[in-house]
């Protein structure tokens, strides 16, 4: 397993892309993130909510063989006895699932730990017990995740980026036109469902969005 923790993370962040199943217009989850690192996402979710966990095995390990060999980080959504299972790169949990401590605890010190914080002070508490990165979100209103809540805006995401040192992704809503936004507004990448996975050409809108975030990126630095 690749030590992704530290500098290397917040490049691999720049394109997060999550599986979804009832998106991709029934295209297997391998074609769609074969097509997504083609056009340049950084990193990959498996998102797994339904369906027996064999198959979530069976799916996770060809992803994370393709995402080994193209150089993307590999993430487990939720799951953290399937992260581990798959020697994924990382986990990523929610204030409903395991809490960051305890995550911690049970996957060490090489796997990465996000972490999606429904608060200021839930994100400065998830970077002091070890959180790597943070998913803010919804940024825009969304339908992808019906449990997702209200937009929380732009600003919110400013505001927990301004207080943690741990990187910060957007999520919830975005596409190529808004991402930039997201970008000045603090984050070190966006990470995307229904723009990509829902895309009829995968390569292309995760190209589009990929351009879109580096541009911003590279304007941001200057």
């Amino acid at each position: 397993m690749a030590n992704w923790r530290g500098v290397r993370l917040r490049e691999a962040l720049r394109l997060y892309v999550i599986t979804d199943r009832t998106l991709a217009r029934g295209r297997p989850d391998i074609e769609i993130a074969r097509e997504a690192i083609a056009g340049g996402a950084t990193a990959l979710q498996l998102r797994w909510k339904t369906g027996p966990l064999s198959e979530a095995l069976q799916i996770g390990r060809a992803l994370q063989a393709l995402c080994r060999a193209a150089g993307v980080l590999f993430i487990v959504n939720d799951r953290v006895d399937l992260a581990l299972a798959l020697e994924a790169d990382g986990v990523h949990v929610g204030v409903n699932d395991l809490p960051v401590p305890e995550t911690r605890k049970l996957v060490g010190e090489s796997m990465v730990v996000g972490f999606s914080p429904e608060s200021l002070e839930q994100a400065v508490e998830a970077e002091a017990a070890g959180a790597d990165y943070l998913g803010v979100g919804p940024v825009y209103p969304t339908t992808t995740k019906p449990d997702a809540g209200p937009a929380v805006g732009l600003e919110h995401l400013a505001e927990i980026a301004r207080a943690v040192h741990i990187p910060v992704v957007g999520i919830g809503g975005i596409t190529a036109a808004n991402a930039a936004a997201v970008i000045e507004a603090g984050a070190v990448g966006v990470a995307v469902i229904s723009a990509v996975v829902g895309a009829e050409d995968v390569r292309g809108a995760a190209r589009q969005l990929r351009e879109v975030v580096d541009a911003a990126l590279a304007e941001r630095s200057a």
